[in-house]
């Protein structure tokens, strides 16, 4: 077997984080090194009981899950019931977590873990409050991080949550702004990329016809999850925001973008948390991002359904 890639799962499941998760779970080619929850699409109790069901649902419970910041560095905790439910994985019928979080933080697990290791990749999912947070106490890891792949913003697209701003960002926009800002290599898969991923009545049979545990809870979560982008947007289905993380690292040919300059904006009401993306080439500022466009959605779907296969 080829080397493994050591990664750290940064999340806020949140249906679609859960999917993710079972992806990199499913992947021998990735070595998740731990979870750490952040609050975002539910507080931060319901993220870190969602992550352990999720590893227990993959028979992964080695994997450790390590609690984190509970809001956001500067502004009031937002979340997002209205599009996962309750529970933020609601759908999924799976049962309580025999087991609990890790001890310690999950900003000392990103600090201790990073610096011990000569690169580690970090896979974010949800508002980078955790992230931040690390770098703000050992600036040393944005050296040691070799890329940052992040599921966040929007450019052609917009947002959604205002106008102008994408949730993971609009949550935490100081966070997103210091990651920006931090010379670490990232990769932004925005809602321009994710809202080419939609969930089908097919896509979603083909989770049920696994015939497995996993692939029912996944088909469970993702008919309660496209509820809400049907009603809202009119579509056929619910963009598939966050496996796009985990899927470019097992498969980036399936992704298109450009190298970008890319700010966040964290002054104006209006446009709090907008991914301000020099796409075009505007301003005289280094690029810092690679920016992600374009997706094979069919490859997708097929690669979540292979991996997912092979999980109980």
């Amino acid at each position: 077997m080829a080397e493994q890639r050591p990664i750290i799962i940064d999340t806020d499941p949140g249906q679609d984080d859960a999917v993710a998760l079972l992806l990199a779970l499913a992947s021998e080619e990735l070595d998740v090194l731990g979870i750490t929850t952040v609050a975002g699409n539910v507080p931060l109790e319901l993220t870190t009981r969602n992550a352990l069901m999720i590893t227990e649902l993959a028979e992964r419970s080695d994997v450790p899950v390590f609690a984190g910041c509970d809001r956001p560095t500067v502004r009031p905790l937002i979340t997002a019931e209205y599009v996962h439910g309750k529970t933020g994985i609601d759908g999924s019928n799976l049962p309580d977590p025999t087991v609990g979080a890790a001890s310690g933080h999950a900003v000392d697990f990103l600090v201790e873990t990073v610096m011990s290791r000569d690169q580690t990749t970090i896979c974010a999912l949800g508002p980078l409050t955790n992230i931040a947070t690390a770098l703000d106490r050992e600036p040393a890891i944005a050296q040691r991080i070799d890329q940052l792949i992040l599921m966040g913003g929007g450019f052609f697209e917009g947002g959604n949550v205002t106008p102008a701003a994408e949730f993971n960002i609009y949550v935490d926009p100081q966070a997103a702004a210091s990651i920006f800002a931090s010379g670490i290599p990232l990769v932004m898969l925005p809602l321009d990329v994710t809202h080419k991923a939609l969930t089908s009545d097919d896509r979603i049979d083909a989770f049920k016809e696994l015939d497995s545990r996993t692939g029912r809870a996944i088909a469970g979560m993702l008919e309660f999850f496209e509820r809400y982008d049907m009603e809202r947007y009119g579509t056929g289905g619910a963009p598939l925001h966050d496996p796009c993380v985990i899927a470019y690292l097992l498969a980036p040919e399936l992704f298109d973008g450009r190298t970008c300059y890319v700010e966040i904006e964290t002054t104006s009401e209006l446009t709090m948390g907008m991914t301000v993306v020099d796409w075009w080439g505007l301003t005289d500022r280094e690029p810092n991002c690679l920016v992600i466009h374009q997706i094979d959605d069919n490859r997708f779907y097929s690669l979540l359904t292979d991996r997912i296969g092979r999980l109980p």
